[in-house]
């Protein structure tokens, strides 16, 4: 007969044996969840607006990520706040792979322009790939006498605070761009935030503002139309989607430069497994020929990364942002 101190050992053993199990089926089963994964639709959740330069490289996408990952990828569009409501979103999604923030580079730059935000973009989120990298244009409704910066900037000094200026959200890479211009010319023109490039854009077609920082993606195919009349490009160096289109520094504005990119992020503790299968479609589908055609038709270069590359550039930015907001003094509006 066991001892009263056996048995006590063999209550305790009988109530912890039912945990014991769950765990030790629980980790049996990890490794085939991630050789399942994905088992079901993929949701990308986009901060903007339909029809903005984000959600347009996000679409062109689609198809191609879809059939690498053998699962349809849903589109899902949560505007609103200069991408910080989409963005909270996806911070609180379950982070089980099946909920992809696919966003842009103001993904670095709100966290210095808003005091307060319900989310921490290294502490909430895992970096997946880059996608694109983006030029922001400087373009104009064809009423606008001028056809280059310099005409365009003897307009603004001639008419101060006349000329308004769009971006799809205070503190975008569209926002940073009008800002910078005011400071190195000493112009005055004011800013209209929207909520997304798409309503950005169908304002400026439509004559409401005057000007527009935007993606190339948003507003090419409107240039190409002549819909909308191009000034300049905002970053480094030209695009290869034109060019023909000088940059604002090349243009008389030197040391001027805004670039801008897109890219997909996972929530934190998103399993490894899931992020590097994710990586690996991005990498592919980025080398697909008839995508990059896409994306370059658009005005965007297919530009994939390592999580750990793209996890860089983040930081990078965080602290280079935080300089450029502080100096032109931008302020959430």
């Amino acid at each position: 007969m066991p001892s009263r101190g056996s048995r006590g050992a063999l209550r305790a053993l009988i109530r912890v044996a039912p945990l014991l199990a769950f765990g030790l089926g629980l980790a049996a089963s990890t490794p085939s969840l991630a050789q399942d994964y994905p088992n079901r639709p993929i949701r990308f959740i986009v901060p903007y607006p339909p029809g903005g330069g984000t959600d347009v490289v996000a679409r062109i996408m689609n198809e191609a990520l879809a059939e690498s990952l053998g699962q349809p990828i849903i589109i899902d569009n949560k505007g609103g706040a200069a991408g910080n409501v989409g963005t909270d979103v996806a911070a609180k999604a379950p982070a089980d792979g099946y909920n992809i923030l696919f966003t842009l580079s103001s993904h670095t730059i709100n966290p210095k322009l808003y005091d307060k935000l319900p989310f921490d973009v290294e502490r909430d989120f895992v970096p997946v790939s880059l996608a694109a990298m983006i030029p922001q244009i400087l373009v104009v409704h064809p009423s606008v006498p001028a056809n280059n910066l310099k005409e365009l900037i003897a307009l603004a000094k001639a008419n101060p605070g006349k000329l308004n200026y769009a971006s799809v959200g205070t503190g975008s890479p569209g926002h940073i761009a009008g800002e910078l211009l005011k400071i190195k010319t000493g112009i005055d023109i004011v800013h209209i935030p929207y909520k997304g490039g798409g309503p950005a854009v169908v304002d400026t077609i439509g004559g409401q503002v005057q000007l527009l920082f935007v993606s190339m993606p948003a507003a090419w195919q409107h240039v190409k139309a002549g819909k909308l009349k191009a000034i300049a490009v905002a970053s480094a160096k030209r695009s290869v989607a034109a060019p023909d289109l000088p940059t604002i520094a090349e243009s008389g504005v030197p040391d001027y430069a805004v670039e801008s990119w897109y890219g997909a992020f996972a929530p934190a503790k998103t399993p490894p497994a899931a992020v590097a299968k994710l990586n690996a479609a991005f990498v592919k589908v980025l080398d697909n020929p008839q995508i990059k055609e896409k994306l370059l038709a658009q005005g965007a270069e297919a530009t994939s990364s390592t999580p750990a590359e793209l996890e860089r550039i983040v930081k990078e930015e965080l602290a280079k942002w935080d300089v450029v907001i502080k100096t032109a003094k931008i302020k959430p509006e």
